[in-house]
């Protein structure tokens, strides 16, 4: 994939999680930038790292994203943690936010380190952006001064020729709506997802809730808090996703439901799904999400 597009594409709805009081500006180097990596993770790992900028910058700033090429030498690899020499594709994440003491700066990568109050933060962001960068054969620097801001930088090896089934780097993707107060139930046993799903839909102008399994999803939907869409994982513990959603429409029968599911078939019991209900198979980009999202609501 060429980086430059990704980045690009992904502009307008980073400007959408930001405020008004953060200037965004995106920088692609001038010639094609081609890793092998993973679509979505790396889009994950922008979208986390341009969140975390957002909140360093509570009373406004300046947000960029650049990419690069740079060729690393020995020297330079040897001051950097799983860095090896070579060519690279660097992508810059820099703003102008509070920034980091130092201790802090060495712990950021570590997992459930954390520097956000109690329920705000999983600690697992900056570690899954390492992860994946490292499973991709490259590495992650930071650097960060407090009061000045923070400056992430991702380095993936270079490809030097374009994949034969690299997608069509002419395909840009659709403006994304914002929401309009909706409110979303997100029902996953997975921390982190419902974090991330709440972070970005809060962020878009959605109202979110969470549930951690059936029980107490259902709970929530069998109260008096209207939900006008619910987006739930199929394995739950307790009652699985479909068991809740059928109990659910019992007293809602026109709730639209959406299944996020790494199996296809996992959230059709009788070979189809109701009218209403729709699923999406991981692995799925944020803009398919939001898609499905507002369609389902009526956009």
């Amino acid at each position: 994939m060429d980086i430059r597009e990704l980045v690009v594409s992904l502009e307008d709805l980073i400007q959408q999680m930001a405020k008004e009081t953060i200037a965004l500006s995106v920088v692609a180097d001038a010639e094609p930038c081609f890793v092998l990596c993973d679509t979505n993770q790396l889009e994950s790992a922008l979208l986390n790292l341009a969140i975390n900028a957002c909140d360093a910058m509570p009373d406004g700033g300046s947000l960029s994203i650049e990419t690069s090429r740079k060729t690393i030498s020995e020297k330079e690899a040897r001051m950097h943690k799983d860095a090896r020499p070579g060519q690279y594709v660097c992508i810059a994440v820099k703003d102008t936010g509070s920034g980091m003491p130092q201790y802090v700066v060495n712990q950021a990568f570590e997992p459930f380190f954390t520097t956000k109050p109690l329920g705000q933060g999983t600690g697992l962001g900056l570690s899954m952006v390492y992860g994946f960068v490292g499973q991709s054969g490259g590495f992650v620097t930071i650097d960060s001064s407090v009061g000045v801001g923070t400056v992430v930088r991702l380095f993936l090896p270079e490809e030097m020729e374009q994949a034969d089934a690299a997608p069509d780097a002419s395909v840009h993707r659709k403006e994304i709506g914002t929401g309009a107060g909706e409110t979303i139930l997100i029902v996953d046993d997975d921390e982190t997802v419902r974090q991330v799903l709440q972070d970005l839909f809060e962020r878009l102008g959605y109202r979110t809730m969470t549930a951690h399994d059936g029980p107490s999803g259902l709970a929530v939907l069998q109260s008096k808090t209207p939900v006008d869409l619910l987006i739930t994982d199929v394995g739950l513990p307790g009652l699985n996703g479909r068991q809740m959603a059928d109990a659910a429409r019992m007293h809602h029968p026109a709730l639209p439901v959406l299944f996020i599911t790494g199996y296809a078939q996992a959230a059709t019991a009788n070979n189809s799904l109701d009218t209403g209900m729709q699923m999406l198979t991981k692995p799925f980009s944020t803009e398919a999400l939001l898609d499905r999202v507002r369609a389902m609501l009526g956009a």
